[in-house]
Formats: structure tokens, sequence, C-alpha cells
């Protein structure tokens, strides 16, 4: 039986391994439904990660699964779902979207984060939510909660900060079952 060997570390090529055209923009920027999701991410002393990179997944306003995820062609008018972003010197991401809708079985809206970055063994999940009306969040202790919603802080713009480590550090998620939380 094979032994399991430990887990590297990865990086810090991301910001020039991974990125593609139009890696950011889950939709037009000139869509009457595009959104802003932008943040920092930061490490456990406080300060900005300048070298981590971040995906989403989400569904359409509507609140169902895009069928053309994952797409690296961007055609400037299909919304695919998937997005990739770079963070900058600073930590700051930025994503054009869509405000995901609530699902089949009401559940609220969210995007689905990953987080890669020096020095993590294992990518981090999280999600980001629109809204604190769900199940999954009531599960969650309240002081901890406020570190998975969004926060509006413009028309059409949101953010969301990651915390890695630390007092407010961001509820992470480990994915087992059927995945619906």
């Amino acid at each position: 039986m094979p032994e399991q060997t430990p887990s590297q570390t990865v990086g810090p090529f991301f910001g020039y391994a991974l990125p593609y055209a139009g890696d950011a923009e889950v939709t037009s920027r000139a869509d009457p439904a595009s959104i802003r999701l932008h943040g920092t991410v930061y490490d456990g002393a406080g300060e900005p990660v300048p070298d981590a990179i971040l995906e989403i997944w989400g569904p359409d306003a509507a609140g169902r699964p895009i069928r053309q995820r994952g797409s690296l062609h961007r055609d400037g008018y299909t919304v695919t779902g998937f997005g990739r972003a770079a963070v900058d010197r600073a930590g700051h991401y930025s994503f054009t979207t869509v405000r995901p809708g609530a699902t089949a079985d009401g559940r609220a809206p969210y995007l689905l984060v990953t987080v890669f970055a020096r020095g993590l063994l294992h990518h981090l999940f999280t999600r980001a939510y629109f809204a604190e009306d769900d199940p999954f969040l009531a599960r969650i202790p309240p002081e901890r909660r406020r570190s998975l919603l969004v926060e509006p802080d413009g028309e059409r713009s949101y953010r969301f900060d990651i915390r890695l480590q630390g007092d407010d550090e961001t509820v992470f998620l480990d994915f087992v079952g059927d995945g619906r939380g």
C-alpha cells in the first residue's frame, strides 16, 4: 500500500502562470446585470497578501447553474460562471460577474470562492453570500458569519475581504457528502 506523501507549498508563481485574457470577467462590464465583486486578501498579521489567486464559480441571476462554466474563451457577452483573478501588489482583487440569484430550493444567493496563495499547502474554499437568510449560515455563530457576507459599497459593487488567519479569519469549508452544505 502506497504511503501518503506530504504536500509542498507552491509559488509564488501564481502571478504569471495562471492568469489568462479576460480571466476576471465572468461577464462583460457592459452587461446591465453585471456587478463588481472585489476585496483584499489578508494574512494572519493583517497584512495584504501580494501573490494570491482567487477563483469564483456561481449561478446566473436566476440561481440556475451556468452551462458554459469554465470557458477560457471570453466572447464579451456570455456569462461563463467561472472567473479567476490574481491580486495586485496590495492584495486587492476584482471580478466582473452577475449577482447570483437564490437557488431553486430557496437557499441564499452566493458565489463559491477558492483561494490559492503562497504558504498554503492546499487551496481554501469559502462562500461569498449576498443574503443572510440561509440554513447553512444559520449554523455558523453570528460573530463568524459576517466573514461570509459581501458588503455593498456602491452601485452594483460588493466588497468581500478574505482573512487567512487571525481573529477575523474567514470561515473556510471542507466539502464532504453531497456538497450542499
